[in-house]
């Protein structure tokens, strides 16, 4: 297929104009075509044009173009003139034209599972934020079943469809790896992994640890854990990696691992309650419970309560997150910076789209502990 020329199409089109109206500028960023027979004030309305720019600045439209896509081979005398030329008509350029010119769909997808939930709005808080001062649009696929994860995997990686790939906490499998890697769209994983991507990632084993490592210190041990199911048709791993970093605790303070005291269930507040429910329902209830995630840590709270149970006085729960409404409960929780993964993200593929990697690249960002009123040492 032949390039296009934008530069020919606006001459050719404005030639075809200028042999029927008579032009002038308003001033309001567009020029009124008047019919011949029309009063002045009646006629058509037509945007300002690329060569309009060029001719008011005295400059040629590959300037004003090299000016747009922010060309350094264009003087800074040169450059401001056009961007004055800009500034008085009010142009704003034709975001078709402007892709073909640079041939980028200046689009990038983001494929996140269950978007409502806190914990993903605040990645692409995040995500939006980075993304809002680039010339990128955002274009999102909210996974809700396995089968439209499969669906997105093998679609939505174009490159004449999109110029970048954001997956959030949906660690794609080998198959979807080989189907990305031949589709050569530059993809970044968050909170998710695959050796062969680039990702930004929490260290949640290291987070399960420490919220356990908060309750043996305080002197609990008896623990329990809520969390998702280990085994997960969308092979969520945060969950998992929690537990793990729970057990290692375990076994570090030398407190025997207990079956009866973990629970696994679709993740969900009400899920977490019954969970948390038939923990304190056992012949040897915990005293403390970790939970994968805030909102499993409002079912255990809810638990408590449905048990006539003080919370800290008679069982301790820590949460996982630290969503914003952790801190109005005042739950204890270990913060993940959810925000910043989006944002962190978003960098790494923008700048993978401008200068690919030799290999794929990982960053770790920190978790930390937020004590507040929800943890207390055992009675």
């Amino acid at each position: 297929m032949p390039d296009i020329n934008t530069q020919i199409i606006e001459e050719k089109t404005q030639k075809s104009l200028d042999k029927h109206y008579e032009v002038w500028y308003t001033g309001t960023g567009s020029k009124r075509f008047d019919l011949p027979d029309e009063p002045s004030g009646r006629g058509l309305v037509a945007p300002v044009t690329i060569r309009d720019v060029a001719e008011y600045a005295g400059v040629g439209v590959g300037t004003v173009s090299r000016v747009l896509n922010d060309n350094p081979s264009v003087s800074d005398a040169t450059r401001q003139k056009v961007l004055a030329a800009i500034e008085s008509l009010d142009y704003t350029p034709n975001p078709i034209a402007r892709r073909l010119s640079l041939r980028k769909t200046l689009a990038i997808a983001v494929i996140v599972p269950f978007f409502t939930r806190p914990a993903f709005t605040e990645r692409l808080r995040g995500v939006e934020y980075a993304l809002a001062d680039s010339e990128y649009d955002l274009i999102l696929f909210n996974v809700e079943t396995t089968t439209k994860r499969d669906t997105y995997f093998n679609d939505v990686p174009r490159r004449e469809r999109f110029d970048g790939l954001l997956i959030v906490s949906l660690s794609p499998r080998n198959g979807d790896v080989e189907h990305l890697l031949q589709a050569g769209v530059p993809t970044v994983l968050i909170d998710a992994r695959h050796p062969h991507l680039s990702r930004v990632v929490i260290d949640d084993v290291a987070g399960g640890r420490l919220a356990t490592q908060h309750l043996i210190e305080l002197g609990h041990r008896k623990i329990g854990f809520v969390g998702d199911q280990l085994d997960n048709p969308f092979n969520f791993i945060s969950s998992r990696d929690r537990y793990e970093g729970y057990r290692q605790a375990l076994v570090e303070a030398s407190i025997p691992f207990r079956a009866q005291h973990h629970r696994q269930a679709e993740h969900g507040r009400e899920p977490a309650r019954q969970m948390a429910s038939d923990l304190l329902a056992t012949s040897d209830p915990p005293t403390a419970i970790v939970a994968a995630s805030d909102t499993q840590a409002f079912g255990a709270l809810e638990a408590a309560r449905d048990a006539g149970l003080r919370v800290p006085g008679d069982l301790s729960v820590i949460g996982y997150d630290d969503i914003e409404i952790a801190e109005y409960l005042g739950l204890t929780t270990i913060r993940q910076p959810l925000f910043a993964l989006g944002v962190e993200g978003v960098e790494l593929l923008l700048d993978s789209i401008a200068n690919p990697p030799s290999a794929p690249r990982r960053v770790l960002l920190p978790v930390e502990l937020i004590v507040r009123g929800t943890t207390a040492p055992p009675t």
